[in-house]
């Protein structure tokens, strides 16, 4: 599988970090981009037309994007390869599917606005910035952050719902270091501390 690839990119370190989990990682090739919402890279877009990463074809030519569903075939394949009935990231049934699922969603919720936040700062003129959507943004981590507290992992739990939270936490540290999300959810700050010590996460961690 080729993948397009950013060193920043959270949803790209949740897709690296499952095929390190599945012991794929030395078969992706990793095509480097430059993915920007006001100047697209359009080399993206042979794999998705939307030129978000992470974005990936496999060796039989299938697009695939974008995380969340480039992880589940990962999954896939790693039982089929394997020939085990049960993928290991993403449970097949049950109130543990449905725990998985929700806490990616919840994570990918909170990186969405995060994200908008960063590009508002970021990317939009200085004169023209929008306090109150930063403001309102910034509630809907805090809402995230404050329901992952609620619904910390049991430190057994690697799927894709704690690599998601993971992912996540480590992408605020990286890109708002000042957030101090620690404060006041010291269980999720353990969880996280000793979930992100995994190989699979020091091995994806973000970079500029």
């Amino acid at each position: 599988m080729s993948l397009y690839w950013g060193s920043a990119s959270p949803f790209v370190r949740k897709v690296m970090a499952c095929a390190h989990e599945l012991g794929l990682a030395d078969r992706i090739d990793i095509l480097d981009s430059a993915a920007n919402p006001i100047d697209r890279d359009t080399r993206i877009q042979a794999y998705n037309p939307l030129a978000k990463v992470p974005a990936a074809r496999t060796s039989n030519g299938l697009a695939l994007y974008d995380s969340r569903v480039i992880c589940e075939y990962m999954d896939t394949l790693a039982a089929e390869e394997s020939g085990i009935a049960s993928p290991r990231l993403f449970p097949l049934a049950g109130p543990a599917r449905w725990s998985a699922l929700r806490r990616q969603a919840l994570a990918d919720g909170l990186l969405d606005a995060a994200l908008l936040v960063r590009y508002e700062n970021l990317l939009r003129p200085e004169q023209l910035r929008w306090s109150e959507w930063i403001d309102k943004q910034s509630e809907k981590v805090a809402d995230a952050l404050d329901a992952m507290l609620a619904d910390v992992p049991d430190l057994s739990a690697v799927d894709i719902g704690t690599i998601s939270y993971a992912c996540a936490l480590g992408w605020l540290d990286f890109r708002f270091p000042d957030l101090d999300w620690r404060s006041g959810r010291q269980q999720l700050a353990d969880w996280q501390a000793t979930f992100d010590a995994r190989p699979a996460m020091t091995a994806t961690r973000p970079r500029a």
